[in-house]
């Protein structure tokens, strides 16, 4: 194992090429092409019915493609099964063995392989060690904390060190607080260990906070595979811009495209320009795409995009904004509470302005 999350590299561990997977007639993966690369932490993010559980359990070997090929390490594992691929597995069930102790659970997957009890011993301390739980190895899962079980469950997927960890939603039984606590354990993890993870969530923040790249699925294809800051910045559809976090888009009309940049005007007869996805052309109908965040709010009636503050909501750290424009759209806001000390009310008019580094044009 590398013990260094700068062993990323751009070389893939594991390759989909022209994947396909149906149950009947309904495709759940549809051409999928994706390289995993070798010690990232890629998430597979996306409604129920996207296709990204799939895609992880063909990675695994519990499902076969209809078409298309796997590689791993440049290997045609297509066909192979799951216990012949090297894989470590974490089900969101755990599936840890009620009649064995914690430490008879981790050395199992090192029994099947033959080692010798001395070196079975020796990886369990370590197992137990690197998940913080040294001292319950003579405890039945049952006699452990959900996040204790989650950690155990891992640990057994890591100890006869996979050259891949495949995780489907291994946090979502347990509640808000311990759940965000065990995504930052994960994320430590993996930069110790430096071996690659690839693990589904349909949990948007989970997704933003733990990965090094996070594959977007919809309707079994990639919308859009990209590192979290830009899927969150900017997104390659409205799809994209739609299912992660909260965003506005407002209807418009490109009136201008040059060098990745377009100008648009809004319904409301306000121009903004923004970063433009490739293929945008004059005159067609497009969406000017930001996040409540980058929305500033001005009593100032100079600018053309206005609206009705409809409604104020205080959640501690910021206030949340609701504008309906003259246009009739739904406009979102999030500023700083301190910053605002009153100053906009609902009912009051007001200006909005999209500053140009915050907005994306979007088809």
């Amino acid at each position: 194992m590398s013990n260094s999350k700068s062993d990323v590299s751009s070389k893939p561990i594991a390759t989909f090429s022209g994947v396909y997977k149906s149950y009947g007639s309904n495709t759940i993966v549809s051409d999928l092409n994706l390289d995993v690369y070798n010690g990232e932490f890629l998430t597979l993010l996306g409604p129920s019915g996207s296709g990204k559980t799939t895609t992880l359990m063909m990675l695994a070997g519990f499902e076969n493609p209809d078409s298309g090929e796997i590689h791993v390490e440049g290997e045609n594992v297509t066909r192979r099964p799951p216990y012949d691929r090297k894989m470590g597995v974490v089900f969101q069930s755990y599936a840890l063995f009620p009649h064995m102790t914690v430490a008879e659970n981790l050395a199992f997957p090192l029994a099947v392989r033959k080692l010798p009890r001395a070196e079975r011993d020796r990886l369990v301390r370590r197992m137990l060690d690197l998940i913080q739980l040294p001292s319950v190895g003579d405890r039945k899962p049952q006699q452990l904390s959900g996040g204790q079980q989650q950690r155990v469950a891992l640990a057994r997927a890591l100890v006869y060190e996979p050259r891949i960890v495949l995780m489907d939603e291994p946090l979502g039984a347990l509640d808000k607080a311990l759940r965000e606590t065990m995504q930052m354990e994960l994320k430590s993890l993996h930069a110790r260990l430096g071996i690659t993870f690839v693990y589904v969530t349909h949990d948007q923040d989970e997704a933003l906070t733990m990965s090094d790249r996070i594959a977007i699925f919809n309707e079994g294809k990639i919308a859009q595979i990209d590192r979290p800051e830009l899927i969150y910045r900017c997104p390659a559809n409205r799809f994209v811009a739609g299912f992660v976090g909260e965003a506005n888009l407002v209807d418009a009309e490109v009136v201008a495209v040059s060098a990745g940049q377009a100008t648009v005007k809004t319904r409301d007869g306000a121009i903004i320009r923004g970063s433009a996805v490739a293929g945008l052309a004059v005159g067609e109908k497009a969406v000017v795409f930001s996040r409540p965040e980058t929305v500033r709010l001005s009593t100032d009636l100079t600018s053309a995009l206005q609206g009705i503050v409809t409604s104020v909501v205080f959640h501690g750290d910021h206030l949340r904004f609701r504008v309906f424009t003259d246009a009739g759209q739904d406009i979102h806001i999030k500023e700083n509470s301190a910053a605002q000390s009153g100053r906009v009310q609902p009912g009051d008019r007001v200006a909005l302005d999209l500053p140009e580094g915050s907005c994306a044009i979007l088809p």
